[in-house]
């Protein structure tokens, strides 16, 4: 495994049209790159607005629809591996949360569909229902840069620590999260999250938000960080549309699996997580 990897982690402003934010984000990505990242990370549902009403009308297959041809040519031209946030995507009758990866040749390497979705009810905070028009995914995805293993989940996914740990026992050392978190709990759990599913899995976690708009329907928390794995913060955004650049050690992941080795002391005699699907 190289020593270090240069990740773009792109926190991005809401557009009221499809091809407004597709057009956003390839500026962006081009600055990441021009910046010297090798993968760059988009949010959740960056093409959209965030909106039961909205996801039908912006969906499209993956990978032929605009929005994933869009990405996969930029990502062929620039030679990058590029993790498309989410967006959503139909198949059939049922639409999906899905986050595509396009690697360096514009090929779709792997695409994630949202498992847990975000079925929320805070009265007077933040209520959701996404389950009313999505359809939960059924399986994990994983791709490699070289020997690192990357896995995805989708914002509320990270709230399940066992879905993490499936991540670690397929050999994962970073996990990616396009999260679209909402401004209440984000205070109260969104740092937690990143950092507790870090430390617990001895891995780097990304939670890649959009920027926060405080005038549409659903207003994203922003504040989009990358953690290592002993569970600090290494960069974190703030509100607005901003773009964090980071070099992380790969060496840390077995380092750390050295010198705290508690992935290695789980009593499997006593209790066991098993992964029933992939």
């Amino acid at each position: 495994m190289s020593a270090s990897l240069k990740v773009a982690l792109l926190q991005l402003k809401g557009y009221p049209s499809k091809q407004e934010s597709i057009a956003n984000a390839i500026v962006h990505i081009r600055l990441a790159k021009d910046r010297g990242a090798r993968l760059i990370i988009l949010p959740e549902c960056f093409n959209s607005p965030y909106s039961v009403s909205e996801f039908g009308r912006n969906a499209e297959a993956i990978p032929q629809g605009d929005t994933s041809q869009a990405l996969a040519k930029v990502a062929a031209e620039l030679g990058i591996y590029l993790v498309g946030g989410s967006y959503p995507e139909k198949e059939g009758t049922k639409l999906y949360n899905t986050c595509p990866v396009f690697g360096p040749q514009g090929q779709l390497l792997c695409k994630y569909r949202k498992m847990h979705l975000f079925d929320m009810d805070i009265p007077g905070k933040c209520t959701f229902r996404e389950s009313s028009v999505l359809t939960p995914g059924e399986g994990l995805a994983t791709f490699t840069i070289d020997s690192l293993k990357i896995g995805l989940g989708i914002c509320w996914d990270k709230r399940f620590a066992e879905l993490t740990a499936c991540y670690r026992q397929l050999g994962c050392d970073m996990m990616i999260f396009p999260s679209a978190f909402d401004p209440y709990t984000g205070p109260l759990h969104w740092d937690l999250l990143g950092r507790a599913r870090a430390l617990d899995n001895q891995m780097f976690v990304a939670l890649v938000s959009p920027a926060r708009d405080p005038t549409t329907e659903y207003v994203a928390y922003g504040y989009t960080l990358l953690c290592d794995p002993w569970g600090r913060v290494l960069c974190r955004a703030k509100e607005e549309q901003e773009m964090l650049i980071a070099d992380i050690d790969l060496s840390m992941c077995e380092q750390i699996k050295g010198q705290i080795p508690v992935l290695s002391q789980k009593r499997a005699d006593v209790y066991e997580l098993k992964l029933k699907k992939c």
